[in-house]
């Protein structure tokens, strides 16, 4: 079933573009509404934005705007939009019920892959995905995005998932999920905040127009799944392993201590770990989202030259 024309707002600029099968790239907005304060969300939402064009593709940010799923901002909306300190935070299955109120919310990974994928958008840039929570086995908090990744047939790209979670046991669950994992320029699978997780590349291409084939190729047979295509974070970015890894850990401990848990988790952690390195994480994590979209403005690009 396809989401009503009168929720589902393109911006003409997308709609334009699709209806010429030039390259858009989605972007997810929990980041702007959950990811850092006014103005700076605004300001790096625009750079994000900026990147995608220079690199030749359309972006359309993905947000649920008082009930009605839009994709693509102008930028009077987006300026509204970051400035709305009231919006929620949608996961796949909040979309509904928050739309049918008529509310505002930033789009987790796995609502904006479903959004994406209703407006006939193959490519994602985002941070991080979701996955597996350290723990997860006592209280099973494994992401909808793992399981959107499962069923949305999306191309994702990302720093890895959240280094805050369970990497190996993320990178299992896609696996069963039968959701390609490559690696871009690497065949060491990232970690966020640093470029190597200990784990190995499932799989490595290092040329935008041949992640643009394997996406290609990957639907032609049926598939039916997203591919997850993991972008390591600049060197110059990056922030030291070890050193960042007991950072998590400790911050990971407070938030057991607390008794936080569900969607308040990764803000808080990100919060937490931003404060204990003096604000050296959101430096890279505001690096690691532009690469992203710098990567995955290339392989939509070279994904429409495909058609």
């Amino acid at each position: 079933m396809t989401t009503s024309a009168a929720q589902l707002v393109l911006s003409p600029a997308v709609a334009d573009a699709l209806a010429a099968g030039r390259p858009v790239v989605a972007l997810e907005s929990t980041i702007i509404t959950h990811g850092m304060p006014y103005p700076d969300n605004l300001a790096m939402a625009r750079s994000v934005e900026a990147i995608i064009r220079e690199a030749g593709a359309v972006p359309a940010t993905i947000a649920l705007i008082a009930g009605r799923f839009h994709i693509g901002l102008d930028d009077a909306l987006l300026e509204a939009f970051a400035a709305d300190r009231n919006a929620a935070k949608a996961s796949g299955r909040d979309l509904a019920a928050l739309a049918v109120q008529g509310a505002s919310a930033g789009t987790t990974v796995s609502a904006t892959m479903l959004l994406a994928a209703q407006a006939g958008i193959r490519v994602f840039a985002t941070g991080g995905i979701g996955g597996v929570h350290r723990g997860a086995e006592n209280t099973f908090d494994i992401s909808a995005d793992l399981t959107e990744l499962g069923r949305t047939p999306v191309a994702v790209v990302c720093a890895g998932m959240k280094s805050i979670l369970d990497i190996p046991k993320t990178l299992e669950v896609l696996e069963t999920q039968r959701v390609p994992v490559i690696v871009h320029g690497s065949d060491a699978f990232p970690a966020f905040f640093a470029r190597r997780s200990g784990e190995a590349a499932p799989q490595r291409l290092d040329d935008p127009a041949a992640i643009a084939a394997a996406i290609t190729l990957h639907a032609a047979l049926g598939s039916g799944t997203g591919l997850l295509i993991a972008n390591p974070i600049p060197e110059a970015d990056a922030l030291d392993a070890a050193a960042i890894e007991q950072t998590i850990a400790a911050a990971v401990a407070e938030a057991a201590g607390r008794g936080i848990a569900g969607k308040e988790v990764t803000p808080f952690l990100l919060a937490r770990i931003n404060a204990l390195t003096e604000g050296r994480s959101l430096a890279a994590n505001i690096a690691l989202v532009k690469n992203n979209a710098r990567l995955a403005a290339r392989i939509a690009v070279a994904l429409a030259g495909r058609h």
